[in-house]
């Protein structure tokens, strides 16, 4: 049986259920990655991280200096998807945007 992905854009926030927050990446001065996670009002729950990046943001005032913008995670989710996350930092100007995101996902078809 061939399996096909089919990436969807989603953009929408997720609220990490705070008691499943991996501290050890806090230590560091990172966000805590959720190990679950409701999206339009459903659980998800984080089973393994299949691979991660940062996304690095030059400073507004021109003094040359980067700042860590976006923390991203591909995870594979309880719920048989493949999905793109991000933990967007505050910034000065855009806290209210600031938080955990769901960016896409991909379901397996076939």
């Amino acid at each position: 049986m061939i399996f096909i992905m089919s990436e969807q854009f989603i953009s929408e926030e997720i609220r990490p259920a705070m008691e499943t927050m991996d501290t050890a990446r806090m230590a560091s001065g990172e966000p805590g990655l959720p190990g679950e996670f409701l999206w339009r009002g459903q659980p998800v729950r984080v089973e393994k991280v299949l691979r991660q990046w940062k996304e690095n943001r030059s400073c507004r005032h021109g003094s040359g200096e980067e700042y860590r913008h976006k923390y991203w995670y591909e995870i594979s989710a309880d719920n048989g998807t493949v999905m793109k996350i991000y933990f967007l930092r505050p910034s000065k100007g855009n806290v209210r945007e600031s938080g955990w995101r769901l960016f896409s996902l991909d379901k397996k078809e076939g």
